[in-house]
């Protein structure tokens, strides 16, 4: 059954810097900060927390359902790309007067990044609702527009469709009583190792705590390290998978939550789908951008 992906569709202008931001930046004089890094090598790449998502997603095999907003500039040039996937567009809207988001990424030696990032259309992503369909089996909330992310969950959990709660970089954007509404609201939860420190100083739980509740589980991602699953109090390490290279981590967290969809839409237990999601990240990362890997579901025994 369909899975709803709400969150942003956007282009990444990738860009490597050849050294370590430590290096560049001097603690003691954060405070007059003015660094500039020059990027040898700058790329564009279709991108967006949504459309990775479904990107992985559709190439395991799942049937995405994206719901976002365009802008009106090279939206044309997007939606063919999802139509080309086979994946419907008829919940991506257009809005006039306004860019699609825009985030300019710089990654350094050590796979650290720096990100800017313009929202664009999809802080109006919240005029679209999440649609009447009785054959949506569950959905995500990825990073978008603020009042789209409130709205779209309000609106899952008001038709009962079960739903991950991945509010990524969106995170600050909320307090601890959002964010305490947010998790209520959801079947589950993901977020990196950073983001999970940050939820859980802000709600004031922690992570033991938050899956000790209604909660069908609690997954912490740690790079190459694998990730946490944290079910009912009780946490099981994932371990990582070992990539065949390391070349870009944009739109790894991305993968992997295209593989956690795919795993509970089927069912499978929880630490199934961090597995695969584990074995997705590793591809991922072995490819530039976040919408180049390429799946081969016999490999991965699906």
């Amino acid at each position: 059954m369909p899975a709803l992906i709400c969150g942003s569709l956007a282009f990444d202008t990738i860009t490597t810097f050849p050294g370590r931001f430590a290096q560049q930046i001097l603690p003691e004089q954060i405070h007059i900060l003015n660094v500039s890094f020059l990027v040898p090598t700058l790329k564009r790449e279709f991108g967006g927390c949504a459309g990775n998502i479904a990107y992985t997603l559709r190439a395991l095999g799942g049937e995405p359902v994206v719901l976002a907003a365009l802008g009106a500039d090279d939206g044309d040039d997007y939606l063919e790309r999802l139509r080309g996937w086979g994946v419907s567009t008829e919940h991506v809207s257009r809005i006039e007067n306004s860019y699609t988001a825009q985030a300019i990424i710089i990654t350094d030696q050590d796979n650290n990044q720096i990100t800017a990032f313009h929202p664009g259309a999809m802080q109006f992503a919240e005029r679209a609702a999440v649609p009447a369909r009785a054959d949506l089996a569950l959905a995500i909330v990825a990073p978008d527009g603020r009042d789209a992310m409130l709205q779209h969950a309000e609106q899952l959990a008001a038709a009962g469709i079960p739903f991950v709660f991945d509010p990524g970089q969106g995170l600050p954007m909320f307090d601890g009583a959002e964010l305490r509404r947010f998790v209520e609201q959801a079947s589950w939860v993901a977020l990196n190792d950073y983001e999970a420190r940050m939820l859980c100083d802000r709600t004031g739980s922690s992570l033991e705590e938050l899956s000790c509740s209604h909660l069908r589980g609690l997954v912490v991602t740690l790079g190459a390290d694998g990730c946490q699953v944290w079910e009912q109090g009780r946490v099981q390490h994932i371990s990582g998978v070992a990539a065949s290279a390391v070349v870009d981590p944009t739109g790894c967290g991305d993968a992997f939550r295209g593989a956690l969809l795919y795993g509970l839409e089927r069912g499978w237990p929880l630490s199934r789908c961090a597995e695969l999601g584990n074995r997705v990240g590793a591809i991922k990362i072995a490819s530039p951008g976040p919408q180049n890997h390429l799946i081969d579901r016999a490999a991965l025994g699906l």
